[in-house]
């Protein structure tokens, strides 16, 4: 059964993907990392991607961006569909669609200096060596590096942050309509964390732009996006508004995503896990609901029926037979023997 999701206006929605499937070939076994997901972005939106390592968000960022195209399903932009478009086409509506990567030092080119780091889709797209020089200087200016001081530095010269704030300007200095954000802040300190995300905020205000943002972290991601989609083993199997996903999770996994978030009180009491067993091999996923292994709540149904994401009201979706009903704080209430 297959999962589809009703876009949201076309006037509206910039990125629009629908079915989308992913498979990659592991030591003679076939490896589903997407498996039949649809989402939109509207013009101005961000969408963060939330899950556990392996679930398929960065793969799914990735084949958004055709890196490399996805084995099946439809990926639209700005109207246009761009899975299976000509080359030379796509080059130029890749220049709307930029991507920052996880690992901000291992991004870069460690032989290139920061000025020609940030200019080298300019170059590419043949803009004039007097524009390259003001716009790169300009972007450098807006998140915060001087180019007197950086300009000529090569990344192992500059701190993680730093590397950041290039990898940013590279991606902005094409003036995209779609970032794509894998794990931006996973591997800064917590300060820098808060830095750049502001800085990405700042840059979405500025310059209109639609986001899927990848993280793992719920707290970011709550913080940062407009709606959230749950991933689990290559499916959605949460999609709603930050507040609504964050406040009152209606699937079992989005809870115990949720529960795990350590809370910023050293008396708080803990809540009893919510999941049980191993993550499953996504080689050979379970049937029905593939969290049906770990979900505390699993009947029969759950193996024989693969759950399609559906409203449970308010726009949000959730891919669940037995959905849940409270929001997190009162579950750990009751956890703790308070009201529910």
């Amino acid at each position: 059964m297959t999962t589809t999701v009703e876009p949201v206006d076309q006037d509206e929605a910039l990125l629009s993907v629908q079915h989308l499937v992913q498979r990659f070939r592991v030591k003679g076994a076939t490896l589903e990392a997407v498996s039949d997901i649809s989402f939109d972005v509207a013009r101005g939106e961000v969408v963060g991607l939330v899950g556990e390592s392996g679930c398929g968000k960065s793969s799914t960022g990735r084949a958004i961006l055709q890196l490399p195209p996805p084995t099946a399903g439809s990926v639209r932009f700005a109207g246009t569909e761009i899975t299976g478009m000509p080359r030379q086409e796509f080059r130029k509506v890749r220049l709307r669609m930029q991507m920052i990567f996880q690992d901000p030092v291992s991004a870069l080119n460690p032989r290139r200096r920061v000025r020609d780091l940030v200019g080298e889709g300019l170059v590419i797209s043949g803009v004039k060596r007097e524009t390259i020089k003001r716009r790169v200087e300009e972007m450098l200016d807006l998140v915060g590096l001087d180019i007197e001081v950086v300009g000529d530095r090569r990344p192992h010269e500059l701190s993680g942050g730093q590397c950041q704030r290039v990898a940013i300007a590279r991606a902005l200095v094409l003036r995209p309509q779609l970032i794509v954000c894998d794990e931006p802040v996973a591997s800064l300190d917590v300060s820098i964390q808060g830095q750049v995300l502001n800085l990405l905020e700042d840059m979405r205000a500025r310059f209109g732009l639609s986001v899927v943002f990848i993280s793992h972290d719920l707290s970011v991601v709550h913080n940062i996006s407009d709606r959230i989609a749950v991933m689990y083993l290559g499916k959605i199997v949460e999609l709603g508004g930050s507040n609504a996903v964050t406040r009152r999770p209606a699937h079992p996994y989005s809870r115990a995503l949720l529960q795990a978030v350590p809370v910023a009180d050293p008396d708080a009491p803990l809540a009893p896990s919510q999941l049980k067993g191993e993550i499953p091999s996504p080689i050979s996923p379970p049937s029905g609901c593939r969290f049906r292994t770990r979900c505390l709540q699993a009947q029969s149904r759950c193996a024989d029926e693969v759950p399609v994401l559906r409203d449970i009201g308010g726009g949000q979706l959730v891919a669940c037979h037995f959905p849940l009903h409270g929001d997190v704080a009162k579950s750990r209430g009751d956890a703790a023997g308070g009201e529910a």
